[in-house]
């Protein structure tokens, strides 16, 4: 039954940390990223924004780089202007890792008002039937081709309802349609249905908790800061740039490799530390330093187990460096 639900989308998978040496870190170099200097915070950071209905995602892109004073901000998913809820915008240097939120799963709240009178256990057992993968084929205004394509519906459970409305949470394949997904449901019921209202309430690492925030409360917290010198409200709503690769597994480097790794290079096996379960050749990974730090987005070229078994080779290839480089001693020839 749905009440069994776990609500688990991929970014809430556990990895373990397979140890592969041990070294220390120079705390003369780079910062752990919650300590960042706020001006260098406000140079790789995120928000994790409450967007309102009515604006495009667009528009508030534009808004944020006007209320914090920067002239680069890029969103990590983009919502109809009539679609409230999680809205990621990274900001400044931030704006590569935009790429790691885009295929993240999404969590959905709607209204899915039924056409007709519905029987609760028939409800259910049609709910049931759209688990697992699916096959959509884009609505008209799509800015897709419309092709049948296939989805995956992690969880989907009735929150609520009243006579026809009902409220439904979704957990899903990025590049689902909600509103054909209610449409489809509704062909299922013999009855028809159509999407009410819609809420994004997850994209990847970043939901409905404490770092949530809205325009109002960045444009306070930017005045604070501004006005009367205080960080903390602003490191509350603009958060480090790490949060962004929370959902996807992570190589840790020695210091002396991260400044190869800053200008570019590809990370061979004596460089790395430890690593995370669930790495597969070509898989996105993050290469992160002792104290936390986002070196550079990587393909990996083994799997967990055979990185921590390597003795040389190179075990990943750069895809998006984030780290500025100098930020630790160059160790390299």
């Amino acid at each position: 039954m749905f009440g069994d639900v776990l609500n688990k989308l991929p970014a809430d998978e556990k990895r373990e940390v397979l140890i592969k040496a041990n070294d220390f870190t120079d705390p003369k170099y780079g910062y752990d990223p919650e300590e960042r200097p706020i001006e260098k915070h406000l140079e790789l950071g995120v928000v994790n924004l409450d967007k309102p209905p009515g604006p495009t995602s667009h528009e508030v892109v534009s808004w944020i780089k006007r209320i914090l004073h920067v002239k680069k901000a890029g969103h990590g998913g983009t919502l109809d202007p009539k679609v409230s809820g999680i809205l990621p915008i990274a900001i400044q240097k931030a704006t590569k890792l935009t790429q790691t939120l885009l295929p993240a799963g999404k969590e959905y709240v709607t209204v899915m008002h039924l056409h007709d009178d519905i029987d609760s256990d028939k409800l259910e057992e049609t709910l049931e039937d759209f688990k697992g993968k699916i096959t959509q084929k884009p609505p008209v205004r799509a800015s897709v081709k419309r092709r049948p394509r296939e989805r995956e519906i992690y969880y989907l459970e009735i929150l609520e309802r009243e006579e026809r409305d009902v409220l439904l949470r979704i957990g899903c394949e990025a590049g689902t349609y909600i509103r054909k997904l209610c449409h489809d449901i509704g062909e299922a019921l013999g009855k028809g249905a159509h999407m009410a209202e819609l809420r994004r309430t997850r994209t990847g690492p970043f939901g409905e908790d404490e770092t949530l925030a809205n325009l109002h409360d960045l444009a306070d917290a930017y005045a604070f800061w501004k006005e009367d010198g205080l960080e903390k409200p602003l490191r509350e709503v603009v958060l480090p740039a790490e949060n962004t690769v929370e959902h996807l597994p992570k190589i840790v480097v020695r210091d002396g490799a991260v400044d190869a790794l800053s200008r570019g290079a590809s990370l061979a096996a004596p460089g790395v530390l430890s690593v995370e379960t669930g790495i597969t050749p070509e898989a996105m990974v993050a290469e992160m330093t002792l104290k936390g730090e986002l070196i550079a987005l990587a393909n990996a070229k083994m799997n967990s187990e055979e990185i921590i078994d390597a003795e040389h080779g190179i075990v990943a290839e750069p895809e998006r460096v984030v780290m500025e480089p100098g930020t630790y001693p160059k160790k390299w020839d």
